[in-house]
């Protein structure tokens, strides 16, 4: 198995420390550890915490307070990995074998597209649409596309929602007929949701979990909670699918780190977890008028539809430039750095993250007005 470069990744992971602003980031500005442990009991306890190697699928704890996030699922229904990303892995490793088709939504966080593909998978993209609503630009699932791209040889829909980059979300109309085409072909359909809960208007995101017996949610703590380094994530999918992903999690990373599952079980206590995903949707709800606003003093040289959860925007541009050229330059020239809609491969576009502090932010926008005010000079 030969795998692709993920532009994205490679990228973020060779600049986005070493940069001044960073802006390429689609979660919340993350939480200390301090304001996770805020009494001396729960300080005694990190301390105290012996740096085993934990329950490899994750604690029973952890899985279980995980499961009641998910209406009829338990501990058993739940397998915990590193991080979001291998949670997406080890689900995609175990169901694409060469020659199965796997329709992706795009644009889309694009480690299943490389995976699949080093699997020997053909992938299928299945285009978001922009309509126009009213007064506004939404993007939205052409479900008669997707019933045309589902075959027999289909193994894996791939769906993203809230969707990475465009922010918008899937109705539950939406989520059952796509649950109805897959069934109709026997197949899987995975949908990453690591942004539920960073919704701008506080409605909670609808989830496949409990739609199909074939449904499969993958997710973690990066986004909507603002805790990526702890690097959990989980995948929530029928127990006979968890009990083979976890044999594959034993060719990877094995188990999630002690400190990790334990900051984990501290974060999802039901109370907390409100509190967490309240501070998400007032960052971002605070932040992205200050992106349209931004935007809009640009007239008809962006174009976006405003996102509906996470802390980013996906915007069209009008700038005669290739995307990664204009990344490139607000690094090198600015030291801010965004994402080319190229690594979404969509050029002519560039999603820029609003879940920093507002200061933050509003630096990196006039270091970007530098920049567009030499492009438009040319």
């Amino acid at each position: 198995m030969r795998l692709e470069q993920f532009a994205m990744e490679r990228m973020q992971s060779t600049w986005e420390n070493r940069v001044e602003i960073n802006l390429s980031e689609s979660g919340v500005h993350p939480l200390r550890v301090e304001e996770l442990c805020t009494t001396e009991e729960l300080q005694s306890l990190l301390l105290r915490q012996e740096l085993v190697y934990t329950q490899s699928n994750g604690t029973p704890e952890l899985r279980g307070m995980i499961a009641a996030i998910y209406p009829g699922a338990t501990a058993d229904h739940v397998e915990v990995t590193n991080g979001g990303s291998e949670a997406n892995c080890i689900s995609v490793w175990n169901l694409v074998d060469p020659g199965d088709d796997v329709v992706m939504m795009v644009p889309n966080y694009m480690q299943a597209w490389g995976l699949a593909r080093g699997f020997g998978g053909t992938v299928k993209p299945w285009a978001l649409r922009e309509v126009r609503e009213g007064s506004a630009t939404r993007w939205r699932v052409d479900l008669d596309a997707l019933a045309s791209l589902v075959t027999a040889k289909t193994k894996l829909i791939l769906i993203c929602n809230p969707n990475n980059p465009t922010g918008a979300r899937l109705t539950d109309a939406d989520l059952e007929a796509i649950c109805r085409i897959a069934a109709a072909h026997g197949a899987w359909v995975l949908s990453d949701e690591i942004y539920r809960g960073a919704e701008l208007d506080g409605v909670e995101t609808p989830s496949v979990w409990g739609r199909y017996d074939r449904a499969i949610v993958t997710s973690g703590l990066s986004k909507a909670y603002g805790l990526p380094g702890l690097r959990i994530g989980w995948i929530v999918a029928p127990p006979e699918l968890i009990a083979r992903l976890w044999s594959y999690h034993d060719y990877t990373t094995i188990a999630p780190g002690a400190m990790s599952d334990l900051l984990a079980r501290v974060a999802l206590e039901p109370a907390r977890r409100r509190q967490i995903l309240a501070r998400t949707r007032q960052m971002i709800a605070a932040n992205y008028p200050v992106v349209r606003e931004w935007l809009a003093a640009y007239g008809d040289q962006f174009r976006h539809a405003p996102p509906e959860a996470g802390a980013i925007v996906y915007v069209a541009y009008k700038y005669p430039i290739n995307s990664t050229e204009l990344i490139l330059r607000l690094k090198d020239e600015h030291s801010v750095l965004i994402v080319p809609g190229d690594h979404f491969h969509m050029d002519g576009y560039f999603r820029l993250g609003f879940g920093s502090h507002t200061g933050y932010l509003r630096e990196g926008l006039g270091r970007l007005n530098v920049l567009l005010e030499s492009l438009a000079k040319v």
